[in-house]
């Protein structure tokens, strides 16, 4: 399956792709996971805020989000379409933020607050567990940093 990688602010996506951004986000955190909490929380279309997905043929595979924090850069709502699964297409999303947050600010942090399953896959990253577990929307989540890379002097 080929697909198409996108970024963008979400006021820069046309109405109907940030639909099924948005979509692929309700049917894998609220209606499969029963986590009934506000997905459109306003961090979206805070400034420098960027949405990531891919596509094939229209149809939205994965997405996750990026955002600037005051002294980190956060990735979150990292999220892939059932029929989409097990096809690398979310790591392929991963490494793209990471890459893109570097790019960004080369000289944060990126933090991200993994579902505690998940752990080893953010890991694979170089996103590391800090501080104590915590349970957010009745699912145990673990707090995760990934330090950027050393600058040659």
């Amino acid at each position: 399956m080929s697909y198409s990688v996108r970024i963008a602010s979400a006021t820069d996506i046309d109405a109907i792709t940030l639909y099924r951004i948005l979509q692929v986000r309700v049917d894998v955190f609220i209606v499969e996971q029963e986590a009934a909490y506000a997905d459109i929380d306003g961090r979206d279309v805070e400034p420098g805020a960027e949405l990531m997905w891919a596509e094939d043929d229209g149809a939205v595979l994965a997405t996750l989000r990026i955002l600037h924090e005051p002294d980190a850069m956060r990735i979150g709502r990292v999220a892939t379409a059932t029929p989409a699964r097990g096809r690398g297409i979310a790591a392929d999303l991963m490494r793209r933020a990471v890459e893109r947050c570097d790019e960004l600010r080369p000289s944060a942090p990126i933090l991200l607050d993994a579902q505690s399953h998940l752990v080893d896959w953010y890991g694979r990253f170089g996103f590391v567990v800090e501080g104590e577990p915590f349970s957010e929307d009745a699912i145990p989540h673990r707090r995760m940093r990934r330090l950027p890379a050393p600058h040659p002097s």
